[in-house]
C-alpha cells in the first residue's frame, strides 16, 4: 500500500478563481458610413410584360384558350348554338297545342280535330289522366292502380287488333294508345265525383251510363277521323263502350 501513497489527490477541491473583468474598450477608430437612399420615380410602363392576363384592372371576355384576347372581341362560344337549338318540349316530342286540340275534342264529341293532331303520338296526356283516375278511385278507399293499367294494356291491344283489320291505312299502337288515354277524360270526372257522392244508386247510374257514352262517342269519333273510316262509327263505337264500361264498374264497385 505504500506505493500508493504518493498518488495525487484528484478528488481534492482544487482553489480555482476565475476573472470575470471585461478588458478596457478599445478605440477601433472606425466610422460607420450610412448610405443615403434616393427615391426613385414611380413606374409607369407595363409591369405585367406581354401576359395581361395578370393585370388584373384589365377586363377579360375572351377565350383563355387562345381567340381574342381581354376586352377584345365578344365571346363567340355555344351562345350561337343555343339560340337554333328547337324547344325542350319539342325534342322530347310533346306538342302542347296538340293536347289542347285533342282534350277539348274529348270534352266536346261532335267537334273534328286535325287530322295531324291525331296522328300525333302523345302518351303524355294519356299518362296524366291514368294516373288521376287512380287518384280518384284512391281518394274514395280504391287501390286500383294495377287494374286500370292492366285493363288498360289489354283494351290497347284489342283495339289495335280490330282496327288493323278494318282500316285500309294500318294504324299504329302508338294512336290507339293516344286516343283511348284522351278519352278517359270523363271517366275521370266519374271517378271524381265518387269521391264526393255514392254512384250505387239511381243518380249514379244515369251520371256513369253518360260517361261512358261520352268516352266512347269521343273515342269513335277521333278513330274514325285518324283512320279515314268512313260511316264505320257505330262499329268503333261499340268495342269502345265495352272497354269505357269496364272502367265505369272499377269506379263504383
Amino acid at each position: 500500500m505504500s506505493g500508493f501513497g504518493d498518488q495525487p489527490d484528484y478528488f481534492r477541491q482544487q482553489d480555482v478563481s476565475y476573472n470575470f473583468e471585461m478588458p478596457p474598450q478599445q478605440d477601433f477608430q472606425q466610422e460607420l458610413n450610412f448610405q443615403s437612399y434616393e427615391e426613385k420615380p414611380n413606374v409607369s410602363g407595363n409591369i405585367y410584360g406581354s401576359n395581361p392576363y395578370l393585370n388584373p384592372s384589365v377586363p377579360h371576355s375572351g377565350d383563355v384558350f387562345g381567340g381574342s384576347g381581354p376586352a377584345g372581341g365578344a365571346y363567340e362560344g355555344a351562345g350561337g348554338d343555343f339560340e337554333d337549338e328547337p324547344p325542350l318540349l319539342e325534342e322530347l316530342g310533346i306538342n302542347p297545342e296538340f293536347i289542347v286540340q285533342k282534350t277539348l275534342t274529348v270534352l266536346n264529341p261532335f267537334h273534328t280535330p286535325e287530322v295531324a293532331a291525331l296522328q300525333d303520338t302523345d302518351l303524355a296526356g294519356p299518362l296524366v289522366f291514368c294516373l288521376a283516375f287512380g287518384g280518384f278511385l284512391l281518394l274514395s278507399g280504391k287501390v286500383h292502380f294495377s287494374y286500370i293499367y292492366g285493363i288498360g294494356v289489354l283494351g290497347c291491344l284489342s283495339m289495335w287488333a280490330l282496327l288493323s283489320l278494318m282500316s285500309t291505312q294500318g294504324v299504329t299502337i302508338g294512336t290507339v294508345v293516344t286516343v283511348l288515354g284522351y278519352c278517359l277524360l270523363p271517366m275521370v270526372g266519374l271517378s271524381g265525383v265518387n269521391v264526393i257522392l255514392s254512384l250505387q244508386g239511381y243518380v249514379g247510374i244515369v251520371l256513369t251510363s253518360v260517361a261512358i257514352l261520352w268516352c266512347s262517342l269521343s273515342a269513335s269519333k277521333l278513330f274514325v277521323t285518324a283512320l279515314a273510316m268512313d260511316h264505320q262509327q257505330p262499329l268503333v263505337l261499340y268495342p269502345c263502350a265495352l272497354l269505357y264500361g269496364v272502367f265505369a264498374l272499377i269506379t263504383i264497385f
